[in-house]
């Protein structure tokens, strides 16, 4: 088999040698299909897997030979593949959650400009992410993809394009084979645990130097950006920082970047865990969203007036947050673990409430010249599938704007601490989903009904798990 090495020489001697289109020689994406057969011989693909996220973000799909790939193969998965939990269950019929008899086909229609190599395989392997169709070419609109694209149609119909920029924490930890174990930190270059307050160490990064390469490795030959990367405050816990652009490829490259990491981390010996809550007494991990909205016309930012002040469109994407988000928490919250996370005293927002530079509330407004005038949603965890938890954070804004709704005053106090305003558990936050209507129209109210029964029946799953904290004071105490 050929090395990665020999792959590369190969696609540079080709490149030296004769014309070479600039999009066979791109890391990422092809527009043609003759591109992509072109693309995978010239880099000697003998195998292509085809991915999609499920509702959990999991990867799901194919993997076939390339040659299969690019003779127009139809590929199907089955509809039951959205009906069922993390742990891999088929939870009850209840409320609007119901099955399809037939468990029919649903297409999968690979997005040719995702296109691009698998670095951590050692034979030549490709990878695709596939949008999801019905069996004749219909809208699946609970597909987590199509649920994110569907709010993005809303934008553009109104002549706008949203802005997005994820910043993604996560923890290593130390390779653990029995889930009644608590996790812990692993060991780095010195031999040590790294400790936790390591906020923006660069010693802490070091810590792990051979790993973070090989993460950026990777990244680069799937055409991933990484804008900056840091050492956050818990111990081992990193955060990635990616370039602001379009819902879709950024959501892609979220989807593509947790598995990027993880494949760097085990390489080494370590977990990489994207729990919203890995380790008690630890801050959380979160998946921070900057947004902003831009005329396609004009390519301004809607949030700013010609003079440089807020525009009306900014306050009531505010509102919008405020008002919506918390109803549509579970999907940036998605787990029961999520909300250990969102308790105070643990840098996390436990509101709804809205501020200049204040990282203590939900929403957050970072300094910024009016071109790069942006709300940051600080609410999401790391743990939530990206497609949906853009999708709930733009439509809650775009909700605020077709409402004219207008946010409370911003605040400069300490937001975090004292009450709750957000949902205290799974249950709570899915009933709130399910019965705002507003929700539905950017939503839709099929993918709201099925993904309140999987949550639903995750948390049945989870009750079934007793856990040490009922051993350690019900055991003898009651």
């Amino acid at each position: 088999m050929p090395s990665r090495k020999a792959v590369t020489a190969t696609i540079e001697k080709t490149s030296r040698t004769r014309k070479v289109p600039p999009a066979l020689t791109a890391s990422r994406g092809v527009k043609t299909w003759k591109e992509a057969a072109d693309w995978l011989k010239i880099r000697g693909i003998e195998d292509i897997e085809c991915i999609t996220p499920d509702l959990a973000g999991v990867p799901r799909g194919k993997m076939m030979p390339s040659s299969k790939f690019t003779s127009n193969t139809s590929l199907a998965l089955p509809s039951a593949l959205y009906r069922h939990t993390i742990s891999g269950e088929y939870p009850e019929e209840t409320g609007n959650f119901r099955y399809e008899p037939r468990d029919s086909d649903l297409k999968l229609v690979p997005d040719l400009s995702t296109l691009s190599v698998v670095p951590w395989e050692s034979d030549p392997t490709a990878q695709v992410i596939c949008d999801i169709v019905g069996s004749t070419g219909e809208n699946v609109p609970y597909a987590p993809r199509n649920v994110l694209k569907n709010v993005v149609r809303l934008y553009r119909e109104r002549g706008w394009k949203p802005v997005v920029a994820p910043e993604i924490e996560f923890y290593l930890v130390a390779m653990n084979d029995d889930p009644d174990y608590p996790l812990h930190p692993p060991k780095g270059r010195s031999g040590r645990s790294i400790l936790s307050g390591q906020g923006y160490s660069i010693a802490g990064i070091n810590e792990f130097d051979e790993l973070i390469d090989d993460i950026y490795h990777f990244s680069e030959k799937q055409g991933l950006e990484i804008d900056t990367l840091i050492h956050e405050e818990g111990p081992a816990q990193l955060e990635i920082n990616l370039r602001h652009g379009d819902p879709i490829e950024l959501a892609d490259q979220v989807f593509m970047f947790k598995r990027t990491i993880r494949e760097a981390a085990l390489k080494h010996g370590i977990y990489a865990t994207f729990m919203a809550k890995p380790m008690q007494g630890q801050a959380g991990s979160a998946m921070h969203i900057h947004q902003s909205v831009v005329d396609i016309k004009t390519g301004k930012n809607v949030f700013s007036n010609p003079d440089g002040t807020e525009s009306k469109a900014f306050f009531q994407f505010i509102a919008g947050m405020q008002t919506y988000v918390p109803k549509a928490l579970v999907m940036m919250a998605p787990y029961v673990n999520s909300y250990r996370r969102l308790t105070p005293e643990m840098s996390a927002p436990v509101n709804n409430a809205w501020g200049y530079d204040n990282r203590t509330t939900a929403f957050r407004v970072p300094l910024s010249d009016a071109a790069a005038r942006r709300i940051e949603n600080r609410l999401p965890s790391s743990d939530a599938n990206p497609y949906l938890a853009l999708a709930a954070s733009l439509g809650s804004g775009l909700l605020g704007i077709m409402n004219a709704l207008e946010p409370s005053l911003p605040t400069e106090d300490t937001a975090n601490e004292g009450a709750i305003d957000l949902p205290r558990g799974l249950l709570e936050a899915v009933s709130l989903l399910e019965s705002e209507p507003a929700l539905a129209q950017v939503l839709s109210a099929e993918f709201i009904g099925l993904y309140a029964g999987v949550k639903r029946g995750e948390f049945e799953t989870f009750m079934q798990v007793i856990s040490p904290w009922e051993r350690e004071f019900l055991l003898l105490n009651v």
